[in-house]
């Protein structure tokens, strides 16, 4: 018990930067008091003690604002930052490493009694501020629920989920990757660049700029043509209003939808 009361101040430690000391996280993260009250719950709830798991449980969340099932299965590690409000329902499953932020819901659509309702999170999952997360379906490891993401089918490994019903951006962008690496743990499930529409507009962006840089140097290399021929005439497939010269902002447009 002790060991993993261990890890889970240390880990509280390395996430949040506004822990100064172990003391501090003890006695002043009601995340961490959850947690503890809810293996107590938890361990009631499995020797079929179901009522007093219940009192546990309504104890912790009258003590700390975070209501988790007896029921439900938390991995090692499991970091709930603020906490005020989160509900994690009885067949959920939260992973080793994961952080929840304050608001979020672990919530089910289903009313079949036994039947898996909650969702399951995978290791390292982090889910932002408000975010919603419903139904029986798995966010894979590694994935990130942006804050106020509504939620309602499967998250691939890695992947990013926002909005409202949430878009899935999948983790294989090199450049998101890449930007995710040096920032490296995500605070509230979100790094920049993490919107896919935001991302396709710029996509869209960087290519119209590539086609006029590339309709311009052909117009650059027929008006070349055109004045190396014997005559000096231009040819009459040149319209007189052809763009030597590119005038595509893309960086106006491109702060538009940052």
């Amino acid at each position: 018990m002790f060991s993993r009361l261990h890890e889970d101040i240390a880990c509280i430690l390395e996430r949040d930067p506004a822990a100064r000391t172990p003391w501090e996280v003890l006695t002043c993260y009601p995340g961490l008091h959850a947690i503890v009250l809810h293996r107590w719950a938890h361990a009631c709830w499995g020797w079929g003690l179901r009522w007093l798991a219940r009192m546990i449980s309504q104890f912790a969340r009258f003590l700390t604002g975070i209501e988790i099932h007896p029921g439900a299965t938390l991995g090692r590690r499991v970091f709930i930052d603020h906490g005020m409000g989160v509900v994690i329902g009885e067949t959920a499953e939260v992973g080793d490493d994961c952080t929840i932020y304050q608001g979020v819901t672990l919530g089910g659509t289903s009313l079949s009694k036994g039947a898996k309702r909650h969702p399951t999170l995978g290791q390292g999952v982090i889910v932002g501020a408000n975010a919603q997360v419903l139904g029986g379906f798995t966010v894979g490891a590694g994935a990130r629920i942006g804050s106020g993401a509504v939620v309602v089918k499967a998250v691939p490994e890695g992947a990013t989920a926002v909005g409202n019903p949430a878009r899935v951006l999948l983790g294989d962008d090199a450049s998101r990757e890449a930007a995710a690496a040096k920032l490296g743990f995500s605070a509230y499930g979100v790094t920049q660049g993490d919107d896919p529409l935001a991302l396709a507009m710029k996509g869209l962006i960087d290519h119209a700029s590539s086609h006029e840089h590339q309709i311009a140097l052909l117009w650059q290399a027929v008006e070349r043509l055109s004045q190396s021929s014997p005559t000096g005439q231009q040819p009459a497939c040149v319209p007189g209003d052809a763009k030597t010269q590119e005038d595509f902002d893309a960086e106006r447009l491109t702060r538009l939808v940052k």
